[in-house]
């Protein structure tokens, strides 16, 4: 869906067709903010035919900023308006916001740099580790890296809410939890959730811990871990898992690798108290479900829906599957949606193991690097525009359209610096959702007499701008 200036500012005025003049029109009839209420429930592509069509809805869309600001906090996320508003201290045309929201099509990428200049310790390079966005901080924990090894240590870099290119990491915890990778560390509220991993023996474990960002003034920016308890029932130990939280209590998990490098196709809800000291695990029995697989993505968009894509499946193959999640029901549902790579422009690259997705400005899901089935390690920038799959009341397990499918995908262009290509590296956003923090990974090295792979572990954080 494109907006243009003349959808956005032009109507026919055609209601004196079909009422004989604007005066004669039911619709003058009604309040204004019942209209505002009526607008909101439906999707943006109804709106703008509504303004095509009657003079009194195009006043309306055309001149109101309290609706186009409703609009962006349903379509954009709540948070999002609110750090827009923080940032530029409610200077902000909404209706202008949301048209170059929706005509978003290239990133620009940025080198960070520390503000010590490489004086003091940074985080040593790592893959399979995690990074978030919490209490306007990145928070890095655990990984793995050269020989197999892991890591123990949790990192943490104040952001605020300004855009700025250096920063100042801190390492402030060591060996609790236990060193780790391939877990998963999802942000819920103020805190963050740990769940499972796989040490550097081998091991894979099933237990669930609870980070905290605390800033005090004598002491600075510190962070703490505690277990969280679970009781007896929790999801069999794995690593390369993913998982993503619903809302301020749920978080959801699926597959992974556990023991004898067994891929599961399982999925656990995670619901914990309201104080985060206990949580208890069910598992969500569906038919059908997404097919075992490691190295996906799970990434949540909206208060109801969470989406999975990609991985590598029980027979080592890569794979390009989108599954949604509904858990607005009292039961929790999958429902695949099924499109045709040959429909979508490069669509071939699609299929990958070891990316990131991220739900950006604008409600859609920005994907990033990974691997193919011949571990090529890519640098290409994916949107999966969710807003038609939203759009669409799902009766079925299945959803297969062909319109669909070519509006969801949409490779974007990439500008300024160049990263190297890697995969199961971690990203994450600000609470706009406008700038992307990538750390880590997987990349390409230099062939090695010692080093056969040529693959080597990277240390390197840049951020991802999307260009308003």
């Amino acid at each position: 869906m494109i907006l243009t200036k003349r959808n956005m500012e032009e109507g026919s005025g055609s209601v004196n067709h079909y009422y004989g003049g604007t005066s004669s029109s039911p619709i003058t009839n009604i309040a204004q903010d019942h209209l505002l209420t009526i607008l909101l429930l439906l999707p943006i592509d109804a709106i703008l035919s509504l303004s095509m069509t009657c003079k009194r809805f195009k006043d309306i869309i055309t001149s109101s900023d309290t609706l186009w600001k409703s609009l962006s906090s349903r379509d954009f996320g709540s948070t999002c308006v609110d750090a827009l508003l923080y940032k530029y201290m409610h200077q902000i045309s909404w209706m202008r916001l949301y048209k170059k929201t929706y005509q978003l099509d290239s990133v620009c990428c940025h080198r960070l740099f520390d503000t010590h200049g490489g004086d003091l310790d940074l985080p040593s390079a790592r893959a399979s580790h995690s990074l978030n966005f919490v209490s306007n901080c990145l928070v890095m924990f655990g990984g793995g890296c050269e020989g197999g090894r892991h890591r123990d240590d949790t990192w943490v870099a104040y952001i605020g809410n300004d855009f700025e290119k250096t920063l100042k990491w801190k390492t402030v915890n060591s060996g609790i939890p236990s060193g780790r990778f391939g877990h998963t560390c999802v942000e819920m509220s103020d805190f963050l959730v740990l769940f499972g991993g796989i040490n550097d023996n081998g091991n894979r474990q099933n237990d669930t811990w609870v980070g905290q960002v605390t800033h005090n003034e004598k002491n600075g920016i510190t962070f703490s871990w505690k277990m969280l308890d679970v009781g007896a029932i929790a999801p069999p130990s794995r690593g390369a898992h993913a998982a993503s939280s619903i809302d301020d209590k749920r978080i959801v998990v699926h597959g992974g690798i556990g023991l004898h490098g067994l891929r599961f196709g399982d999925t656990w809800l995670l619901e914990v108290s309201e104080n985060l000291c206990f949580g208890t695990w069910h598992e969500i029995v569906s038919h059908p479900s997404p097919p075992p697989r490691s190295g996906h993505t799970l990434t949540c968009i909206g208060r109801s829906k969470t989406i999975l894509f990609g991985g590598r499946g029980l027979g080592y193959e890569i794979l390009d599957d989108v599954w949604l999640l509904d858990t607005c029901q009292s039961y929790l549902k999958w429902t695949q949606i099924v499109y045709d790579l040959r429909n979508i422009p490069d669509g071939v690259s699609l299929p990958r193991v070891g990316h990131s997705a991220t739900m950006v400005l604008g409600g859609r899901l920005l994907i990033y690097g990974g691997e193919d089935s011949s571990r090529h390690r890519k640098d290409d920038f994916w949107i999966l525009d969710i807003s038609p799959i939203q759009s669409i009341t799902m009766h079925s397990t299945t959803l297969s359209s062909k319109r669909v499918s070519t509006k969801m995908w949409k490779r974007w262009r990439s500008n300024g610096y160049e990263p190297k290509r890697r995969s199961f590296h971690r990203a994450c956003t600000d609470p706009s959702g406008r700038y992307l923090y990538v750390f880590g990974g997987m990349v390409d090295g230099f062939l090695q007499p010692a080093e056969p792979s040529g693959l080597r572990f990277d240390g390197e954080l840049f951020l991802v701008e999307l260009v308003l």
